[in-house]
């Protein structure tokens, strides 16, 4: 079986307090794209996994499609499987590419072997291998707080619009991201600021890591001034970094914005 794991954006990310396990609750909106990795598996005599396309900076049996393969291989006592996985997504980006490839090689297994877990089920599992996770179990528009592993559907379609997604060469520690933000409850909850219409979303709508993640790196906040220049109707970072990426309700300048700043056009 095939699968193409599909990355995210955040909309919105709001730092809202830190947790005695040492993790923060946040409040984010967790939006789908069609920039895509594949993952493909078969049963075989072994386990194995073989990576292909970007470089990835892990041993194998440290990546998460190992780990989401072990946890129900251990549960369900699954034969060995041959996993074939395509990097297309870039790493160290905040657009969940690793989380993604674990969540869809967990859904696939779950029908290869007719597991029988529902998405929730399979969702509770996946946590303990990322935060980001669960989100790609269900694959659509989430509002999620929490760590971003208690999710509730949103009603947002970007349909209409393109997105451009900018990564450059720079890597964005999360730990660093986390430790550069001072927890506050924001004063209008994301959830209704999102209800507004896009073009007021500029002002509005802001990633809690973009002022100390921008200070340190410049060059992305300078990236995110150029999709504004471009003719975006929203930018913003993804994450804790380092993809910006911008929302253009016209075709003719998110193509054009997409070969000026060698981005993804989705």
């Amino acid at each position: 079986m095939i699968t193409f794991p599909n990355a995210k954006i955040n909309i919105g990310l709001n730092i809202v307090s830190r947790r005695t396990d040492g993790y923060h609750n946040i409040v984010t909106l967790f939006y789908p794209i069609r920039l895509c990795d594949s993952v493909e598996v078969v049963e075989s005599s072994t386990l194995s996994l073989r990576t292909f396309g970007r470089a990835i900076d892990c041993p194998p049996e440290k990546n998460l499609v190992m780990k989401a393969y072990r946890l129900l291989a251990d549960e369900f006592a699954l034969p060995p499987v041959e996993i074939d996985l395509y990097k297309h997504i870039p790493d160290g980006a905040g657009l969940g590419g690793g989380s993604s490839d674990a969540a869809h090689l967990a859904v696939m297994l779950n029908k290869m072997f007719a597991l029988g877990l529902t998405e929730s089920e399979l969702a509770k599992r996946l946590v303990h291998i990322g935060a980001d996770c669960p989100f790609f179990v269900y694959n659509r528009p989430m509002l999620a707080s929490g760590i971003g592993d208690i999710l509730e559907p949103f009603d947002l379609d970007l349909g209409n619009f393109r997105i451009v997604i900018v990564k450059p060469d720079v890597y964005v520690s999360t730990a660093q991201a986390y430790a550069g933000v001072t927890p506050k409850e924001p004063t209008v909850p994301l959830n209704e600021l999102l209800q507004r219409p896009i073009a007021e979303w500029r002002d509005a709508v802001v990633n809690d890591f973009e002022t100390s993640v921008f200070a340190k790196f410049p060059q992305l906040a300078d990236i995110k001034q150029a999709f504004y220049r471009s003719g975006a109707v929203y930018s913003a970072m993804s994450g804790s970094g380092s993809a910006i990426f911008g929302i253009f309700d016209s075709d003719t300048l998110a193509e054009s914005c997409a070969k000026t700043l060698n981005g993804y056009l989705l």
